[in-house]
């Protein structure tokens, strides 16, 4: 069984997925960063060269690559991916568990305000663009999930301790989860960690 992360950017998808893997003892794989090693640059970069539908051709491309790997994943999707049939019927597939977290509007202003790396953020209102994409991408997102986790403000070690109790009964694992006292595990999910993401 692999995991699935879908949101809207800066629901913590990232961070999230990494502290779940660690607690579950399974690979965790960033779809952006490969995303980005595929490309052999950034994905802000291919945006400006390439545009958004070249993006979307690599990203589902991609995607299908790692949803058929086969060995159990937590998959931290970008905030686009739902956007393709395609994708969400992969995700959707046998093996799978799509967990959608979902982020108060007002949530992610506060975390994306000042976020250059997104592509599809730049030369907007942040509050205004963040509130369009999530008109469109919220009915796909919940179309698409098994799940839903309205994070709120909840730490990453509040988060990993409600995810793995939901999945434990959904595949058998999971299990107890007792948070870990440190800087990491207490911040906020939300920001991307190393990579230009498209938004």
């Amino acid at each position: 069984m692999s995991v699935v992360l879908i949101g809207m950017p800066g629901c913590g998808k990232s961070t999230v997925g990494r502290h779940l893997a660690k607690h579950l003892g399974w690979s965790f794989v960033d779809a952006d960063v490969e995303i980005e090693r595929d490309l052999g640059h950034t994905i802000r970069e291919h945006f400006d060269r390439f545009g958004e539908v070249s993006f979307r051709d690599v990203e589902q491309r991609v995607l299908a690559q790692l949803l058929d790997r086969g060995d159990p994943l937590v998959l931290a999707t970008g905030g686009g991916a739902v956007l393709r049939e395609a994708n969400r019927e992969a995700m959707r597939g046998s093996g799978h568990v799509v967990i959608y977290l979902c982020a108060a509007l007002e949530e992610l202003v506060r975390r994306l305000r000042q976020d250059v790396s997104r592509p599809l953020l730049q030369g907007v209102d942040p509050a205004l663009r963040l509130r369009e994409l999530f008109r469109v991408r919220d009915p796909l997102y919940r179309e698409t999930a098994g799940m839903v986790l309205e994070t709120g403000r909840s730490t990453v070690s509040q988060l990993v301790a409600q995810l793995s109790g939901r999945l434990a009964p959904a595949g058998g694992v999971g299990g107890s989860y007792t948070p870990a006292h440190d800087s990491q595990h207490a911040q906020a999910p939300g920001t991307g960690e190393g990579t230009h993401r498209p938004g």
